[in-house]
């Protein structure tokens, strides 16, 4: 049995418009099950991660994917099965975290400062997803043929 390894397209490109977005300091587009589908740092950036690597930005997938699937679990837990998740914000001593569904399969990851304007963030992502939603959207993966 064989199976078909294929490589996913880096979607990071699409993410320029908000890391131009006063505040903001990085966007990390992610698949449902955590894998990094692109990623992308403002630029001149100061402090402790001024720029991700390939690496961390797929330690932050698998972070988002984990934090998405709980907001799914906690929703379903006050609102019963079938509630859906439309966006998570995570605030801390140095900023936020924006989480949003961009597609089938694929979710937005936007990092801020905390001087940033977090509605006009919020409102950018979503025009974003709604732009390019389908460029967002993680893929089913190739199924596994017999090659006997």
């Amino acid at each position: 049995m064989t199976g078909i390894i294929t490589r996913l397209p880096d979607l990071g490109w699409m993410l320029r418009p908000l890391t131009e977005i006063p505040g903001v300091r990085h966007a990390v587009v992610v698949s449902e099950d955590g894998l990094r589908l692109g990623h992308l740092s403002a630029g001149n950036l100061t402090g402790p991660v001024a720029s991700l690597s390939v690496a961390e930005a797929e330690a932050l997938s698998a972070a988002c994917a984990a934090m998405n699937m709980t907001g799914r679990s906690t929703a379903a837990l006050f609102f019963g099965r079938g509630a859906g998740v439309r966006q998570l914000m995570l605030e801390s001593d140095h900023g936020f975290v924006l989480f949003t569904h961009a597609g089938v399969g694929a979710h937005l990851g936007v990092a801020t400062d905390t001087e940033a304007d977090v509605g006009l963030v919020a409102q950018q992502m979503q025009l974003l997803v709604a732009k390019i939603g389908a460029h967002l959207s993680s893929q089913p993966r190739d199924p596994v043929t017999d090659s006997s």
